[in-house]
């Protein structure tokens, strides 16, 4: 049951990380950065949540893993140019486990 609810996260979080990506991205990787952020907030809200085993399999795993993408991350840091990448690279982990921490932080406060 846990692999066919991580399945159905990953359904709805991969194309719409297509989706956003493939809209927002250009020179700068402005949709990959919108949509690695986005899901670490979520993530770290999720994980606030406590959700149990099956929350977590289809929110947390299935949804946020497919949803976000270290390796489009990776090969559109190495695909530009030094200081362009150099950038992206900060900008995503600075800004995700910022995200992380404020999806925590705003779920906790309010449970």
């Amino acid at each position: 049951m846990t692999a066919v609810l991580v399945a159905l996260g990953a359904v709805v979080g991969a194309p719409l990380r297509y989706v956003i990506a493939r809209a927002l991205d250009g020179r700068f990787p402005t949709g990959m950065l919108l949509v690695n952020v986005v899901g670490s907030g979520l993530f770290g809200a999720f994980a606030a949540m406590a959700l149990g085993d099956a929350g977590w399999a289809l929110l947390g795993t299935g949804f946020c893993g497919a949803f976000t993408s270290f390796s489009s991350f990776a090969v559109q840091a190495v695909e530009r140019p030094a200081r362009t990448a150099t950038a992206y690279v900060v900008a995503t982990a600075v800004l995700s486990v910022g995200a992380c921490a404020v999806g925590w932080g705003l779920v906790s406060a309010v449970g």
